[in-house]
């Protein structure tokens, strides 16, 4: 099977499992093996000039790209405390910053699909391109830990990086439309929410 059909086959097998998944060993966890005589997702993320970031650069910089100018030899995925890269017949997984937790959000209005660990490379969101307005308050505290101003990706998801293991209400506003959400940035919470609904 050639390397662009194995990307095609493997984003098709994510798009049925919502947003993201990644391959599964028996003890749950993401498998991180890769073959040292292969140079397959070494030369993937050389192309796409990747090879040199850490993996919170990674998501930041996958997230932002618009439909036509995303990766198809690359399937990105993260999930709660790791990246997980497949291309070139290999995989791999980067450590996420143990007290970071990375949280991509797509408000709706009126369509959305089921997501819980995103999928840099394939997700999209109904509102690409949208100014809308960001706030987090920690439920415990009560601390607002977020409150901006922020533009969706072209992709319709904002990215936002939140500490980890915390429960928060987000709030997202624009246009006069409100949605409001519960999250968690723990160890099971999903890395992609897609049913904060702006009415």
């Amino acid at each position: 099977m050639s390397k662009h059909l194995l990307a095609l086959c493997t984003a098709a097998a994510l798009a049925l499992t919502g947003c993201a998944s990644a391959e599964r060993n028996n003890n749950g966890s993401a498998d991180a093996e890769t073959s040292s005589s292969s140079s397959g997702l070494d030369s993937v993320l050389k192309r796409h000039r990747l090879d040199e970031m850490g993996p919170a650069e990674m998501i930041d910089r996958l997230d932002r790209l618009s439909g036509e100018n995303r990766p198809t030899d690359l399937v990105a995925s993260v999930l709660p405390d790791r990246l997980v890269l497949s291309g070139g017949g290999e995989e791999m997984s980067l450590d996420i910053p143990r007290e970071r937790f990375y949280l991509s959000v797509a408000p709706y209005a009126e369509r959305t699909h089921a997501c819980h660990n995103h999928s840099l490379t394939t997700c999209t969101g109904e509102l690409p391109d949208q100014d809308v307005a960001v706030k987090v308050i920690d439920q415990a505290t009560g601390e607002v830990l977020m409150d901006e101003s922020r533009t969706t990706f072209s992709n319709g998801f904002v990215g936002l990086w939140l500490p980890r293991d915390i429960h928060a209400t987000l709030t997202i506003t624009s246009e006069g439309a409100r949605g409001q959400a519960d999250i968690s940035t723990t160890a099971e919470a999903p890395t992609c929410l897609t049913t904060l609904r702006l009415t």
